[in-house]
């Protein structure tokens, strides 16, 4: 099932408005939210190599829409650790999937990310660690971000309950 996303924005993941962007869509696989891609040249490193910038960027995102999509709520990343288990090669099919994990501090939201390969190997892992903005802290959003936010939230909710 497609996971609807707010459009015009220019997030340079998941933007549809970022000309330079990777516009990722999501999807949900049991408990991960997924996105299939395959990287542009535009975002090597070494040759035909994946830069670790983007690699860590999706599976950021994916932990990030795994959030919003299972919890409903403003957040921001506060601290993530990778392990780049093997190349990420460009131009070559790719899933990254992201999941909640409930572990250590509940005052945090625990997520946990990988890219795999055609194949199903994992190529590279992430712990995410979250914390929610509560409204007070939203004075920064604008208004109608705010709004398209909560009626996305909306959205999901008629989609899957909690």
């Amino acid at each position: 099932m497609e996971i609807p996303k707010p459009e015009g924005h220019t997030c340079f993941a998941c933007g549809t408005a970022n000309s330079i962007g990777m516009n990722l869509r999501f999807y949900l696989e049991g408990d991960w939210v997924c996105t299939d891609v395959s990287l542009r040249k535009d975002y090597e490193g070494w040759e035909n190599m994946a830069h670790g910038g983007i690699i860590s960027t999706l599976l950021d995102e994916v932990m990030s829409w795994a959030i919003l999509y299972f919890k409903r709520i403003f957040f921001v990343t506060r601290r993530m650790e990778v392990k780049y288990v093997r190349p990420v090669l460009i131009g070559v099919p790719l899933r990254a999937r992201g999941k909640l994990v409930h572990e250590g501090d509940e005052r945090f939201i625990h997520v946990h990310s990988e890219i795999l390969n055609a194949e199903g190997q994992i190529l590279a892992r992430a712990k995410g660690e979250f914390v929610e903005l509560h409204p007070e802290r939203l004075a920064f959003v604008p208004e109608a971000m705010k709004t398209q936010m909560t009626d996305l939230f909306n959205r999901f909710g008629a989609l899957s309950p909690r």
